[in-house]
């Protein structure tokens, strides 16, 4: 009986935090505290998460391109970047408390969230697409920094390359959306694996959670596609406040 809630709460947490991953970011601030609270160490709890990451994000990937929303090849190249990133973030992940690091991020959610709510004209209206040349180049760079906390905690990160996308290369947030959940799937995809080598993964207590993160992920994407920029924006104001609040009051 005990297992059975448990593995009912961790669908329902999971389903959740698909559509707050895939719609903005920050979903693994909600997985990871309850994966820890269910017994697991700070580090196999981290190690767990990652399967509902590569799953959520494989949803959602499907999702966008189900709607033909999809910026390829340009994800592959930052995915490959973001994964030699995760290679040298999930070793400091197996060594390292991640303290000092939530709390930068969550300075870092503040000033972004200020930042969107004073600039209002969205810079997704009206202006070309910058995926090439020295654009590329920039991401690429980007998506490597990206990737080592991303291979770290990955908690929240969405957000910013959420932001990155959208203001660098000027993607709009719906093209932003499926750019950034291929990335995720892939350098996530690569994390699993080394956490997974280090016996840092409970692949029951993860796949129950991926399940309910690929509903999740699924709906969220084909529903924003339907709603367009305007709903996005709302959840990554939303969704920024709350993470900087749990990252910098709860470790």
């Amino acid at each position: 009986m005990e297992f059975v809630l448990e593995g009912l709460l961790l669908v329902v947490v999971g389903f959740f935090a698909g559509i707050i991953n895939t719609l903005a970011g920050g979903g693994s601030l909600f997985t990871l505290p309850v994966l820890i609270f269910l017994g697991l160490p700070p580090a196999v709890a981290n190690g767990t998460n990652r399967i509902a990451i590569v799953v959520q994000s494989l949803g959602g990937a499907l999702g966008y391109r189900s709607k033909g929303v999809h910026t390829f090849p340009f994800p592959i190249y930052l995915g490959i970047s973001a994964s030699i990133g995760a290679v040298i973030g999930t070793q400091i992940a197996l060594q390292l408390d991640g303290a000092v690091f939530n709390r930068i991020l969550a300075v870092i959610m503040l000033v972004v969230g200020l930042l969107i709510l004073i600039r209002r004209k969205s810079l997704s209206l009206d202006v070309p697409e910058r995926l090439s040349g020295k654009y590329l180049i920039y991401a690429v760079l980007g998506f490597f920094i990206i990737g080592i906390y991303g291979g770290f905690i990955n908690a929240g990160i969405g957000i910013v390359i959420m932001l990155f996308l959208n203001r660098l290369n000027r993607l709009s947030l719906v093209k932003t959306n499926a750019t950034k959940v291929l990335v995720v799937m892939i350098y996530s995809s690569v994390a699993l694996i080394l956490f997974a080598l280090n016996g840092a993964v409970d692949w029951k207590l993860g796949s129950l959670m991926a399940l309910g993160t690929l509903f999740g992920a699924w709906w969220a994407s084909r529903w924003s596609v339907k709603k367009g920029d305007t709903v996005i924006r709302i959840a990554m104001l939303a969704t920024l406040f709350i993470m900087a609040m749990k990252l910098w009051f709860f470790e």
